[in-house]
């Protein structure tokens, strides 16, 4: 499945409390959550992000505490997919764990501006700018990580091993 959309800029060590706020952690809500993602770091986010968009950001995102509602808020604004320098590594862990489809790659976190176009191939691990006309490599997302993903995340995928009696 190729994701396609707008780029949303931000820069490095975007924390999880600047995901989504702690005032914000009474609910799991996922469209409670939606509606305050990254509304700390810029207060237009969540009235202007569109569906299949994608957050582009430099290195350490994710970072502070293990909240899972932190992909949570992501996904259920309807992102397609987080693209970054790097990862917390717990933030990296939950959001497979969720079904967030998540990329590393340095370049393109340096390259890609706010709004520019773009595409992302996850079977190959390619990004592409439309807006610039160049491409990128992400690291390789292991296996298991992949079928996470395309299960819609860890719950879905342990109930269809258990539907099909795995």
């Amino acid at each position: 499945m190729i994701i396609r959309g707008r780029a949303w800029k931000f820069g490095d060590d975007v924390d999880t409390d600047a995901i989504i706020p702690a005032r914000y952690l009474n609910t799991s809500d996922p469209a409670e959550l939606a509606g305050h993602c990254l509304e700390d770091a810029d207060p237009d986010f969540p009235k202007e992000v569109k569906p299949g968009e994608i957050i582009v950001a430099g290195k350490n995102f994710g970072c502070g505490s293990s909240r899972e509602h932190a992909p949570l808020a992501i996904k259920a604004a309807g992102l397609g997919a987080v693209v970054a320098a790097s990862f917390a590594r717990i933030f990296y862990r939950n959001a497979f764990n969720i079904g967030l489809p998540i990329f590393e790659s340095p370049e393109a976190a340096e390259r890609i501006r706010k709004d520019d176009q773009i595409k992302i191939d996850p079977d190959h691990g390619r990004i592409y700018n439309l807006t610039l006309n160049e491409e990128y490599q992400a690291t390789a997302i292991p296996s298991f990580m992949q079928e996470l993903l395309a299960a819609g995340g860890l719950i879905n995928y342990v109930r269809q091993k258990v539907k099909n009696g795995v």
